[in-house]
């Protein structure tokens, strides 16, 4: 499994203004084939802070998200309102059973 994690450091209203890009981004990006989880979040105690989580079944079903029109759409709208910085970071993984379970 392939985890990104990113983290967007940039302002409430690019975030408000790019709501509707978002949306459809992450909406397309859950129904690719390989896609478990493609989740945005705002964190609660900085509101200028946009995470994006991502799992991927593979390497193959992540290198095929990066060529979807979606994608370019998305990419288009963030440098039409650019992060202070960004962060991304790709993992391999493999699930574990949590603690006491």
């Amino acid at each position: 499994m392939i985890i990104v994690n990113a983290v967007v450091v940039t302002n409430k209203d690019n975030i408000e203004t790019m709501k509707n890009a978002i949306a459809k981004m992450e909406i397309a990006s859950q129904a690719e084939s390989g896609c478990t989880d493609y989740t945005f979040s705002i964190e609660l105690n900085n509101p200028n802070i946009l995470r994006i989580t991502e799992c991927w079944e593979n390497m193959a079903a992540l290198t095929a998200h990066f060529q979807t029109p979606h994608m370019a759409e998305f990419q288009a709208s963030m440098a039409a309102h650019p992060a202070e910085d960004m962060q991304v970071n790709f993992y391999e993984a493999v699930a574990v059973t949590p603690p006491g379970r």
